[in-house]
């Protein structure tokens, strides 16, 4: 139990956190540890629960989702966020990006895609999905650029050959196991090189990634 992934679920609508808990206590090696009903609850429980991950609805009464995650991740910097977002990626939660949010997850996702998420996003791989990805970084990254404001360790030109080889894959949306299948490498190595990807480049983490790749033409427009 001691190593479950804890998880905290934010939404204003009781059933959707009826229906996420249900699916979440079923899963083994997850565990909900609290529900919140709107940001204000969500900021207070993840300070008092140090919740693994939080599934974060951006739009509640009171205090969002973008200002919830934008306090949690500064108060306990190790909890991971995730965002539930509309099929279109309205607008408002692409301001979680910059609040420090660490994906999306759409709110009609299947149970096993959920759980594969919250499992990804707590390994710290990949959450946004390469479906979602294109259409993320066409709407959001003009907006987002400007606000990431990575402070390089090295230039783009100290990465190796293997690591500008991630970094594009990365760009692409991939997740550790299919960089792995696709450079013939094993995901501890993987890991390691994405690791080094992010200090490179002074990002976050792989969101951050994904928008720098495409703002410097790594990936297509």
């Amino acid at each position: 139990m001691t190593d479950d992934i804890r998880v905290l679920l934010v939404d204003d609508q009781k059933l959707v956190r009826y229906g996420f808990s249900l699916v979440l206590g079923a899963e083994p090696g997850l565990t909900v540890v609290g529900e919140a009903g709107d940001g204000e609850d969500a900021v207070r429980l993840a300070v008092r629960l140090r919740p693994d991950v939080v599934l974060m609805d951006v739009r509640m009464p009171g205090t969002g989702g973008i200002e919830a995650t934008r306090r949690i991740t500064a108060l306990v910097p190790d909890t991971r966020v995730l965002v539930l977002t509309t099929f279109d990626l309205d607008e408002y939660a692409f301001g979680a990006l910059t609040a420090g949010a660490s994906g999306f997850l759409l709110k009609d996702t299947r149970p096993a895609d959920l759980i594969a998420a919250i499992t990804a996003v707590h390994q710290g791989d990949a959450v946004v999905s390469p479906r979602i990805t294109a259409k993320l970084i066409e709407v959001a990254a003009p907006h987002l650029a400007a606000a990431i404001t990575p402070e390089p360790v090295a230039g783009p030109a100290t990465l190796t050959a293997r690591e500008s080889d991630v970094f594009r894959l990365i760009g692409l949306g991939a997740t550790n196991g299919e960089i792995a299948a696709e450079l013939h490498l094993s995901e501890s190595t993987v890991k390691a090189h994405v690791g080094r990807v992010l200090y490179k480049h002074g990002l976050r983490d792989r969101v951050e990634a994904v928008i720098l790749a495409y703002t410097l033409g790594i990936v297509g427009r």
